[in-house]
């Protein structure tokens, strides 16, 4: 009996040891943020019950979304931020990831550097269409704030994996300095010298838009377009889907102009919006999209995460802000607050957030001055709130509330914010990067309030697979509505400027999306479309 005893001790005191080694270790290593977050996010489970996934557990590539064949030091974000993020996330298709691979086949085959792509810039510029070329191609045009690149960005990628097509993002606006490349072996940045030199300064009155070609009888008409002859197609052709375009531009979701537009080899799409929903009216597209996205509030969220990864620097600023403020908490909460236009810090804006939150125990209530606080083993829980917002007005009061009174439940509330540039500065280099970073931020919170129309807010729920609580527009700044949020109805951005014309009928319509399943109008703004679960 006593030589059990002792066997017993000996493999406890082993086990101690080495736990000690381990843990110790771990402190170390995460202490010199030798960039390896994988290292303390262990220790941080370790320390918080597991409330995030281990090293030795994450899912580096996303269960398949991913391929193990880019080298992580020239991006770390890409493999490191599954170690980040407490939720995993949907499981896309097998369909999925299979278009996925084809599709990176296609750019390596195809794009920038491959004689393919050679040869249909010369196609190009001799402006006489390819009746069988190679390869195809779609251009997507940056302008606007970072969230509406974003979307516009995804938009064109789907569009361009349900075509055949290459995509190649305009580089301009800060989208070759924030990125990482998401297709291996290849790139994704249209080069320089391509022919049509003012493709930046396309818009509705362009002569090649679609929609011009169009009415003017170029290329024939929506209802004929899939008759119209080859030999007057054009080798190029601008896809105007910007919140003027007209009924024309918007044949681009009727199935006869898709016909014709598969055999235009050159598109360049310039939209601020996220125009999914869109392409879901597009009957051809649908048997493929079924397949790719069995969830269809979901689309997002895995274009999102399979295409945009934060370049090395960004992610230098992600992983420094979580680790220092937020990585200890037992519950991260997110909280955007867009103000529109040049308004003032508003009173009944920030009782909206406060009535919000606290109704939906996403924040406690705080206790009068001088009331008794609770007992040190409540304030064991704890909540960090992370606030992005150009103003610092609602962050420091919100930080003020929680640092004068105590949380009736006794928790501790941190509050904190990255930055408040004021003001919004499109194409400011250090701007783009810290809105990129704080976009990630939220996306790494596990509830998030977000201002209603934001894309700024719809990147981010998109991003880490959340359903938002929605702060409602007032119609009336004066009064805080009633109730202040909803939690809405997906995670998926809404569609804001959709077609207004009924392709099947060829006439206008009142709402093209009611009798589509999959579809409804937006909770922030009435008139927008966005995917839903199965049912509406």
């Amino acid at each position: 009996m006593q030589e059990v005893m002792d066997s017993k001790r000996r493999s406890w005191m082993v086990s101690a040891v080495l736990t000690a080694v381990v843990v110790t270790t771990m402190l170390i290593l995460g202490g010199r943020n030798v960039g390896s977050p994988g290292v303390w996010t262990a220790v941080a489970s370790f320390r918080q019950g597991s409330l995030h996934p281990t090293a030795a557990h994450h899912d580096r590539l996303h269960n398949g979304l991913f391929i193990d064949s880019f080298d992580e030091e020239s991006c770390h974000s890409r493999y490191q931020s599954a170690m980040y993020r407490g939720n995993p996330g949907r499981r896309p298709s097998a369909y999925l990831i299979s278009k996925l691979r084809r599709h990176e086949a296609l750019q390596r085959r195809c794009g920038p550097g491959t004689a393919a792509y050679s040869n249909a810039l010369e196609q190009l510029k001799s402006g006489k269409r390819n009746a069988s070329p190679e390869c195809a191609y779609i251009v997507s045009i940056s302008y606007s704030g970072l969230g509406n690149r974003i979307l516009a960005a995804a938009s064109a990628f789907l569009y361009a994996v349900l075509t055949h097509r290459v995509l190649l993002v305009d580089p301009s606006n800060e989208m070759d300095d924030l990125f990482c490349e998401p297709f291996p072996d290849t790139t994704w940045l249209l080069p320089r010298g391509f022919p049509m030199t003012n493709y930046t300064s396309f818009g509705v009155d362009t002569a090649e838009s679609y929609g011009n070609m169009v009415r003017n009888k170029v290329i024939g008409s929506s209802g004929v377009a899939a008759d119209a002859s080859t030999a007057r197609l054009p080798a190029f052709a601008y896809v105007h889907l910007h919140n003027d375009a007209t009924v024309e531009d918007n044949y681009f979701f009727c199935d006869d102009d898709q016909r014709l537009l598969r055999r235009i080899q050159w598109l360049a799409m310039r939209t601020d919006s996220y125009i999914v929903p869109g392409l879901f009216l597009v009957q051809a597209f649908q048997d493929e999209l079924d397949l790719m996205f069995p969830e269809r509030d979901a689309v997002f969220h895995h274009i999102g995460r399979y295409l945009f990864h934060p370049n090395n620097h960004v992610w230098g600023l992600v992983t420094r802000y979580y680790d220092a403020y937020l990585a200890a908490a037992q519950q991260r909460v997110g909280i955007q607050v867009r103000v529109f236009g040049v308004q003032p810090n508003s009173p009944e804006l920030l009782e909206q957030i406060t009535s919000c939150t606290q109704k939906q125990k996403l924040l406690p209530e705080v206790l009068a001055t001088g009331a008794p606080t609770t007992s040190p083993a409540s304030r064991a829980r704890s909540k960090a709130v992370l606030v992005t917002s150009l103003k610092s007005w609602y962050y420091e009061k919100l930080k003020s509330m929680y640092w004068e009174h105590a949380a009736v439940t006794g928790e501790a509330v941190s509050v904190h914010q990255p930055s408040h540039e004021e003001y919004q500065r499109s194409g400011a280099r250090s701007h783009e990067h810290k809105a990129w970073a704080e976009i990630y931020l939220l996306s790494l919170t596990d509830v998030l309030v977000t201002t209603g129309m934001s894309t700024f807010g719809y990147v981010a729920q998109g991003l880490g697979g959340v359903r938002p609580w929605v702060l409602y527009k007032s119609t009336n700044s004066s009064v805080v509505p009633d109730p202040p949020c909803g939690w809405d109805v997906s995670m998926e951005p809404c569609f804001h400027k959709p077609p207004s014309y009924d392709c099947r009928l060829k006439q206008w319509a009142a709402d093209i999306s009611k009798d589509v399943p999959y579809i409804q109008h937006c909770d922030d703004l009435s008139w927008g479309l966005k995917l839903v679960g199965r049912n509406k």
